[in-house]
């Protein structure tokens, strides 16, 4: 029997946020932005648009200069200490290079998806006696790595070190995911595979789905809404058939050629429109 889809939680959003950072360089200049639950976005753009920012601001990291954060129907930033606990414990961010300490196993670094439900007591007991194996070998086959169960972390490649911190998440009790390059590390048919398991993951427990990618043809190929971001400001937020070469070539200028993650087929607009640039 599967299990009930959770009730959705209340809409997300941000309005008016600037985050200046202290040497004065402005990395987020008045972003509004609206995340219903269930949502699936990518966030595209070219490097140092301000992605990272974006997502560490929702996901509660790093406080705006300025504007405000509603998540789930909540001020995070005028919660007291423990409400804003709780609050993180129902988001999730992926750096795009995991924080896996070397000498870790693996089963303890998906594990840590847990921590915010256990007791300081259980953590520090489950790294001696990892407690639920199974459930750490089942998130790691989602990325076809059940076989690394016991490694040790510092044996692992980039691209499995990406997919343990994917793992993680899907021991997580999160209802926002907040995913920075999720699979930059990967080839294309292990970053489509990713993809679909976190796009399923979101789905069956109706969480809300934030993916910054620098890979147009996949941000094009997976989600239905993409979010063009430049210079720390929204050039687009449009349905996915509603993203054209033009809006592209603004957002990525020169770039444009670099920005696909497998080349485009030979009859692919977008491949015209990239021998230009």
């Amino acid at each position: 029997m599967l299990s009930p889809v959770p009730a959705p939680l209340p809409p997300s959003s941000i309005d008016g946020v600037t985050v200046t950072y202290a040497d004065g360089r402005r990395a987020l200049a008045e972003v509004t932005l609206a995340l219903g639950p269930g949502e699936q976005v990518a966030i595209i753009g070219p490097s140092g648009a301000g992605k990272t920012t974006l997502l560490a601001t929702l996901a509660c990291a790093l406080r705006p200069s300025a504007g405000r954060v509603d998540l789930f129907g909540q001020d995070p930033w005028s919660l007291p200490d423990s409400a804003l606990h709780a609050l993180r414990g129902s988001l999730f961010l992926a750096p795009q290079v995991p924080p896996l300490a070397p000498r870790q196993r693996v089963v303890n670094a998906v594990l840590a998806g847990r921590l915010p439900q256990w007791t300081a007591w259980e953590a520090l007991r489950s790294l001696v006696r990892p407690r639920e194996i199974a459930a750490a070998r089942d998130a790691l086959a989602q990325f076809r790595l059940e076989d690394k169960l016991f490694l040790r972390c510092d044996r692992l490649s980039g691209g499995e070190r990406q997919r343990v911190g994917l793992a993680r998440l899907l021991l997580s009790q999160a209802r926002l995911f907040l995913l920075d390059e999720p699979v930059s590390a990967l080839d294309p048919a292990l970053a489509g595979a990713a993809l679909e398991a976190l796009q399923q993951a979101a789905r069956d427990r109706a969480a809300t789905l934030v993916v910054s990618l620098h890979a147009v043809d996949l941000a094009l190929a997976r989600f239905p809404r993409l979010i063009g971001l430049r210079g720390g400001k929204v050039l687009f937020d449009l349905p996915r058939d509603q993203v054209d070469d033009a809006q592209l070539a603004a957002l990525y200028g020169s770039e444009l050629g670099e920005s696909f993650q497998a080349p485009p087929t030979e009859d692919d607009a977008r491949r015209k429109l990239t021998r230009c640039l």
